[in-house]
Formats: C-alpha cells, sequence, structure tokens
C-alpha cells in the first residue's frame, strides 16, 4: 500500500465550477470526519463537500460521500482513484463550487475522479513496506562508518541515540532480518549485533 507524501490541494475548473480536492493522512475514522467537517467549516458557502478515505495496513476500511450529489457520481469515483493508486490512511475531500453548467452523470464522475488524481500527483506518494525495527549498539570509534555504510547498503536508519554507547534502530524488510543479521556482522566485524523489534511500516518514495 501507499500513502500520500504530505498534505495538500489542488483545484479543477470544469465548465465554470470549481472542484477543489484537499488531501490529508489520518489514521482513524474520528480523524477523517473531523477532516471533512473543517473543509466544511472553511468552505461554507460550497455548494458539496464530497469525500472518500481510506484506513488500514491493508486499505480494509473504506468510506465515501456523495453529499447531495447524484449518487454515485461523486464519492465512489474518488474512491475509485484512492483504490487504485492503492492508497492507505488518506482522507480525500472535494469541495465543489457550482458555476451554473450542469455536467450530467458522467461529467461529474470524470470532475471529482479527476480533482482527486491530480491532487495526488501534486502532494507525490510515498510507499508503505512491512518492516521489522532492528537494534544494534556499537562504540563511538565505530558508529559513524556504520551509519554511512548502512545508508550506503539501502537501510533506513530510524534513530540514533548517544550515551555510553551508540544506538541505532534500523527498519528492514520482514523477509531481510537474517540476511541483515549476516550483513552486520560483516561490516561491523563480528562485533556487532542485531536485536528485532516490532513490526512496522516504513514510508520509501516511489
Amino acid at each position: 500500500m501507499r500513502t500520500i507524501k504530505q498534505p495538500g490541494e489542488h483545484e479543477l475548473e470544469v465548465k465554470k465550477s470549481r472542484f477543489r480536492c484537499a488531501l490529508a493522512r489520518v489514521t482513524s475514522e474520528a480523524e477523517a470526519r473531523e477532516f471533512i467537517q473543517q473543509r466544511r467549516r472553511l468552505h461554507h458557502d460550497a455548494r458539496h463537500h464530497c469525500s472518500a478515505f481510506v484506513l488500514g495496513d491493508s486499505g480494509e476500511i473504506q468510506k465515501s460521500s456523495d453529499d447531495g450529489e447524484p449518487a454515485g457520481t461523486a464519492g465512489v469515483p474518488m474512491l475509485e482513484v484512492l483504490r487504485r493508486n492503492e492508497i492507505t490512511n488518506t482522507v480525500a475531500v472535494v469541495t465543489r463550487y457550482f458555476g451554473g453548467v450542469l455536467l450530467g452523470a458522467g461529467g461529474l464522475v470524470r470532475a471529482y475522479g479527476g480533482a482527486v488524481s491530480a491532487a495526488l500527483e501534486q502532494v507525490g506518494l510515498v510507499e508503505r513496506r512491512p518492516v521489522r525495527t532492528m537494534t544494534t549498539t556499537v562504540d563511538y570509534l565505530l558508529a559513524g562508518k556504520l551509519e554511512n555504510d548502512l545508508r550506503s547498503a539501502g537501510y533506513q536508519v530510524v534513530d540514533t541515540s548517544y550515551q555510553d554507547l551508540v544506538r541505532l534502530r534500523v527498519n528492514v524488510p520482514e523477509s531481510g532480518v537474517d540476511d541483515f543479521r549476516a550483513w552486520l556482522a560483516e561490516a561491523t566485524g563480528g562485533v556487532a549485533a542485531a536485536e528485532v523489534g516490532d513490526r512496522t511500516h516504513a514510508e520509501i518514495d516511489t
């Protein structure tokens, strides 16, 4: 699955109607609905605030709303764009300012879906991959070189803490835990070992 790199918004104009799509990251239905309400308050003079959101590590929670537009012409095409792009933990709200020209069902579907697609292109996407957070501890003499070697090898260093020794936390693909241990042993001449931590998701630019 993927998610948006950052929140943002983008506006399309179709036959004098303005379709302003706002995107935000969310991790719960409550957060998604609060964002929708924020957009309603911000653009209280607009006719429609159609929405769609996807939540969960596998995108298992999916909701949409046409908010007064003909059934199936707004929320569903918005949701379909999120699904087609394999996006999760994201809410999209398209605020429509009516321009006086009726678009018809097909026109509405294209406008609402197109507004979300254009906004996604503008904010950018990151891939969410399942990883294990591995922890290793080394002395100060080795720490700088090890951190550089980790990054050069493509590993994601989550954080580095300096105490009596230096502790590095590294995200490793779930299938690559054994390979990482072997790499670490070789890189440090057998000095450093790694503890397996929690399963989480790392974000990688697409």
